[in-house]
């Protein structure tokens, strides 16, 4: 399903409450989306969509190779709806959801202010005066100066509405891309940047200026981290050397695999929900790769090598231009919704074939065939 939206978004995800209308076939999943205008008010954006339940049919059919789609493109017919949008100063970097609570949404400005809402407070239309009004875990935002922070938003505010940081973390020499709270330990997080290194901190430490470990992670600058959910010691890295890399944080002096495949600097990893094994990349190569870690190492024919190491599970090729971000749907396994900068959203998943192997006798390509 495509969905042209009036201005790009740079970034989506996925909020985890499914409401399911009684007797309807289909659920409706929102996502948190954030509009780029050129000169025009930037909005915070909650979009629904309608998913057919598992028992409605979805179109396995489509498979572009002209567009790159290799492993057949499973098209889901539902509806896009833009449900609230609250009004929001300068673009919209990035926005995700308090875990604890996701009526609660932090978003990163162009500027050095982090804002926070709670969207359910807020009418489904802005004010037309352009006012922005944030609302007031433990946050973490990564910046331009270089710097970490990191945030208590249920501080008193010193005036208004504003929180100062309560810790600044100095430990990069460079651009600090992305930033992660470790999924099992409260106190540990993770940040990459330009400076090429992937810093493991520890907010009870008192040395906000040294992490507790620091690895030279890519050959340029590192743009993206993720932990696997199902791993307390598992994340993978994603670089403008066009590769994503994945660590065991007991040993972070040895790269564990570097995945190879993007054409251009990889803006985005993730991993599945659902499968421990399964990781996706995103980037300016307008490509979206599925990654299944169980198949590293399997001998391929010379075929097969031509389209990919054995790990390329998937290559989702819909997308003409560079995709900003995209967010796998905690609620259906496989459903990912993608946005890139030429204002399309693209919500999809791949034929079950692909990923739902049960043929011993063979394995399923990239193109979605079996051998």
């Amino acid at each position: 399903m495509t969905h042209a939206l009036e201005w790009p978004s740079l970034t989506a995800q996925w909020l985890p409450d499914v409401p399911r209308p009684e007797g309807k076939d289909f659920s409706i999943h929102r996502l948190v989306l954030g509009i780029h205008t050129s000169d025009e008010q930037n909005h915070l954006v909650i979009a629904s969509v309608q998913l057919p339940n598992n028992d409605a049919q979805l179109d396995a059919s489509h498979n572009d190779s002209e567009k790159g789609e290799f492993g057949g493109f499973g098209s889901v017919s539902g509806k896009i709806e833009i449900e609230i949008k609250i009004n929001h100063e300068g673009k919209v970097n990035r926005a995700r959801y308090m875990p604890q609570n996701p009526c609660i949404i932090a978003t990163k400005t162009p500027s050095s202010d982090v804002l926070v809402f709670n969207y359910t407070k807020h009418p489904s239309k802005p004010d037309p005066s352009g006012e922005c009004n944030p609302d007031f875990g433990h946050l973490l935002s990564a910046s331009d100066d270089h710097t970490i922070c990191l945030w208590d938003i249920s501080a008193v505010p010193k005036e208004g509405k504003v929180v100062d940081a309560k810790t600044v973390f100095t430990g990069h020499t460079a651009v600090v891309e992305d930033v992660s709270w470790h999924l099992l330990h409260e106190s540990l997080f993770e940040s990459v940047a330009d400076d090429q290194k992937l810093m493991i901190w520890d907010t009870h430490s008192n040395n906000t200026s040294k992490p507790s470990h620091s690895v030279d992670a890519h050959t340029a600058e590192v743009n993206c981290l993720s932990f696997n959910p199902y791993s307390e010691f598992i994340l993978a890295t994603g670089s403008a050397d066009k590769t994503a890399a994945l660590w065991d944080l007991r040993n972070l002096k040895l790269k564990l695999h570097s995945f190879e495949s993007h054409k251009d600097e990889i803006f985005q990893v993730q991993w599945s929900l659902h499968n421990e094994t399964i990781l996706a990349s995103s980037g300016t190569d307008r490509r979206l790769n599925i990654w299944d870690l169980s198949k590293i190492g399997e001998e391929q024919s010379p075929e097969d090598a031509e389209d990919g190491p054995p790990e390329l599970l998937f290559i989702h090729g819909g997308h003409t231009a560079k995709i900003s971000d995209f967010s796998w749907n905690p609620n259906e396994p496989w459903v990912i919704c993608s946005v890139s900068e030429d204002n399309i959203m693209q919500v999809w998943q791949m034929a079950e074939n692909i990923y739902n192997d049960e043929d011993p006798e063979g394995s399923v390509n990239p193109e979605g065939q079996g051998s």
